[in-house]
Order: structure tokens, then C-alpha cells, then sequence
């Protein structure tokens, strides 16, 4: 009994986890009881602890089959459910079965595209996203809430404009466009000291107007992929919107070398 390894999880990776599928549950519950503003801004916490918990459990080598479970099931609650909840229970209450269909869409998006990032992990481009990544999807939708309680707008009155938002952002999670991942970037490098000043005003800027400034960083990231697409392919297909045209190519080529394994053996 003593030689066998003993089981258990990693703590820390785990615990910032917990902390953004509570920042995911906090931000449905405020949406519930018309506290929309808090609602939004604990979506965008839990973005913060999504993105610390990967980096430390890298950092610390406590990685675990577990952990990656766990971050999935928590970022469908974070990213997926609570954005979905908080822009129907601000603006698509009032549109009947065409707010809960948006409302679905991103939900199902969202649901997509973690399975798909899930089943593409250590096989894709590092480099870029397939799709857009389901926090900066939550971004957008929460940061369009965000916006529209800092400047009084009721959201009923808004309702068409929040569906086509909640419902677009849906879409774009589970379509082929390459958005940039900035993974390849060396947070260890050293930079000129005038980059150093650059993030001191970034950090102003943000802190000026912080609803206004994020919902139109990820609002232009959520629209680069299509913009970039467009721009380098000369003749946008039907793969290069929607589809898993790769995986279809190496569908293709299995069933080529199945079908030569079959003539071999018949000669």
C-alpha cells in the first residue's frame, strides 16, 4: 500500500480555477437580481483568473489530465452559460423565442468550440486560434452589458442590437477564422524602457473609461478574424468560414490508404 502513488489534485492551478467558475456562477446570480454592472465585471475577473491558472500550473509543472477537465467545465459556466444569462436577462427578455435563440447560440458556440479546442490540443498552430476563443467571445457580450448600464441604457430597448451581438459572437466561436493567439510573444525578453511606459498608459487608459475601452478591444479582435481572412485569402470558400476542412483532408487521406490496403489484398 505504501509503494502505491498516492492520488490527489494540485491545489493552486485547481484553486484559481474554482475561483473563476465562482467569478462564472457570481455573474448569473447578480444578472438574476438586476445587478448587471457587477454581473459583467465578474465575467471579466474570471477571464483573469482563466488565463493565471494555465500559467501557473505550467509554472509550477502541477499540470493534470484533471486540471484541464476541470478549466473546460469551468469555462463553459464562465464563458459559455453566465454571458448567455446576463445579456437575456439585460436586453432579450422582451424579444420572446428570438432572445432565448440568441441566447442558445452562444451557449451551443461556446459549447463547440471548447470540444473542438479540447480535441485539437498539441495538433494545432500554436500561433493562432481556430475560432474565436470563448473569453474573448464572453468579453464582447459582457462588455456590451457593461457599456450600456455605464451610459443608462435600458437593454429592452436594445434588444435586436444585443441578439444580433449575443448571437454573431456564437457563430464566430465556431467558425475557421484565425484570430492570433499571442502565445508566441516571450513575456521573459527584456524591452526597451519606453515599453515600459507604453503598458503605464495602457493601464490610464483602461482605468479612464474601463467598460467603454475593453467592450472595443475585444469588439476589434472579435472582428480581426474575419478582416484578416478576407484580406489574405483570394477566394474565400466555404472552408475558410465554417467546416473542419483539415480534419476532412485527413479523413480523406485515411480512406485512401484504407482503400489501397484493400486492393493490395485483393491482388
Amino acid at each position: 500500500m505504501s509503494d502505491q502513488k498516492r492520488k490527489g489534485i494540485y491545489l493552486l492551478p485547481n484553486l484559481l480555477t474554482t475561483a473563476g467558475l465562482f467569478s462564472g456562477f457570481f455573474a448569473v446570480v447578480s444578472s438574476m437580481n438586476g445587478r448587471f454592472e457587477a454581473a459583467a465585471v465578474a465575467i471579466f475577473v474570471a477571464m483573469i483568473f482563466d488565463g493565471l491558472d494555465g500559467r501557473v500550473a505550467r509554472m509550477t509543472n502541477t499540470q493534470s489530465d484533471f486540471g484541464a477537465e476541470y478549466d473546460s467545465m469551468a469555462d463553459m459556466v464562465s464563458f459559455g452559460m453566465a454571458p448567455a444569462l446576463v445579456a437575456y436577462n439585460w436586453g432579450l427578455t422582451e424579444l420572446g423565442k428570438l432572445g432565448w435563440l440568441a441566447a442558445f447560440i452562444y451557449v451551443a458556440g461556446a459549447a463547440l468550440r471548447l470540444a473542438r479546442f479540447n480535441t485539437q490540443v498539441g495538433i494545432a498552430d500554436k500561433r493562432f486560434f481556430q475560432g474565436l476563443a470563448s473569453p474573448a467571445a464572453a468579453a464582447v457580450v459582457s462588455g456590451l452589458v457593461w457599456v450600456g448600464v455605464e451610459y443608462d441604457a435600458v437593454g429592452t430597448d436594445y434588444g435586436f442590437i444585443v441578439a444580433a451581438v449575443t448571437g454573431l459572437a456564437g457563430l464566430l466561436m465556431v467558425s475557421n477564422f484565425k484570430y492570433n493567439s499571442f502565445k508566441e510573444v516571450n513575456w521573459h525578453g527584456k524591452v526597451p524602457f519606453v515599453g515600459l511606459l507604453l503598458v503605464l498608459l495602457i493601464f490610464v487608459v483602461v482605468a479612464t473609461e474601463p467598460a467603454l475601452v475593453l467592450f472595443l478591444v475585444f469588439a476589434l479582435y472579435a472582428l480581426a478574424g474575419p478582416i484578416n481572412t478576407f484580406r489574405t485569402v483570394e477566394k474565400v470558400t466555404l472552408d475558410d468560414v465554417v467546416g473542419d476542412h483539415e480534419e476532412d483532408a485527413d479523413f480523406n487521406a485515411d480512406k485512401k490508404k484504407s482503400n489501397e490496403s484493400v486492393d493490395n489484398k485483393q491482388e
